[in-house]
């Protein structure tokens, strides 16, 4: 099993910015893909970013590209979601997410953590 631990979310102003965190603890957690989802009111989850255990490999949704950066820190079993100029469409709870590969993140992530809220206002 894994365990992730969400932290960082707040209320900020359009354009602002906020950085989330995701602390994770069992499983070597190294060996892991992780990611992060997001659900806005009234709408599905949907995939934001995702990094390959060791950093080399990241991938995010079109609507992010250019204003998130995930990144992660194995020594510390974290995983990072810096998200720059943050719009009202931004405004979801945020999930931090685990997997075997990338590839898994985007489709069937196989640990959620409870989620995180991100309210951005205009």
């Amino acid at each position: 099993q894994v365990q992730l631990v969400e932290s960082g979310g707040g209320l900020v102003q359009a354009g602002g910015s906020l950085r989330l965190s995701c602390a994770a603890s069992g499983r070597t957690v190294s060996n892991y893909a992780m990611g992060w989802f997001r659900q806005a009111p009234g709408k599905e989850r949907e995939f934001v970013a995702t990094i390959s255990w060791s950093g080399s490999n990241t991938d995010s949704a079109d609507s992010v590209k250019g204003r998130f950066t995930i990144s992660r820190d194995n020594a510390k079993n974290t995983v990072y979601l810096q998200m720059n100029s943050l719009k009202p469409e931004d405004t979801a709870v945020y999930y931090c997410v685990a997997g075997p590969t990338v590839w898994s993140i985007t489709t069937t992530p196989s640990y959620w953590g409870q989620g995180t809220q991100v309210t951005v206002s205009s």
